[in-house]
């Protein structure tokens, strides 16, 4: 008798700068209500922009989507946005914390630094995607969750409005073992893989 199904990945990270909202809105509203992995992300924004985004993401999505609270859980089916200003961390019991700490990679939110402790708490049932941006933000926290043996995407440079982000994030993973990412992928294209990893069983 076969026992109960495990699930390969227990989250989803995603990192995104200029361009970003844009990708947002086509990559989220193509996900169903049921998807059954949370999604912890960061956009670049101003200080200042408040909630705007997550409602108005939340407004177009059947998953639900909003702001992260210090101490929160996250949850299947629901997408937790980094509030301006504040870095997202995931601790070590897989609560949501939020930090004013100094910027990291230019970057206050920094997508490195929801990766680097995502990684560390989920190890390889972590998938992390770098999207359309400028800079390097993310490409270290991507290669930590390679080096976990955790799932990378990054974005066809090809496809991004800015390649920089996606391109750097390609540049750091060429200088480890794995060499590449598990996917390159466009935004057409993303919404159905990512699908296909929440469902995907440990082997």
């Amino acid at each position: 008798m076969s026992g109960p199904h495990k699930p390969r990945f227990r989250a989803i990270v995603l990192g995104v700068s200029m361009g970003g909202v844009e990708a947002l809105q086509r990559v989220l509203p193509a996900l169903p209500a049921e998807f059954p992995l949370p999604l912890l992300v960061v956009i670049h924004i101003s200080p200042g922009s408040g909630d705007s985004l997550a409602r108005l993401l939340d407004s177009m999505s059947a998953l639900r989507v909003k702001e992260a609270d210090e101490g929160e859980l996250p949850q299947p089916g629901a997408v937790y946005l980094a509030p301006a200003g504040y870095h997202l961390l995931v601790e070590r019991d897989g609560r949501l914390a939020l930090s004013a700490d100094a910027p990291v990679s230019f970057a206050r939110p920094s997508v490195d630094v929801l990766f680097e402790s995502a990684a560390a708490c989920y190890g390889s049932a972590l998938a992390g995607v770098v999207l359309t941006g400028a800079g390097a933000d993310g490409a270290d926290g991507l290669a930590r969750i390679a080096q976990l043996g955790g799932y990378t995407i990054v974005q066809d440079p090809a496809d991004a409005l800015m390649d920089l982000m996606p391109r750097a994030a390609l540049a750091r993973l060429a200088g480890q073992a794995s060499g590449t990412p598990n996917a390159i992928a466009t935004l057409a294209r993303l919404p159905l893989l990512l699908q296909r990893l929440a469902v995907m069983e440990v082997a």
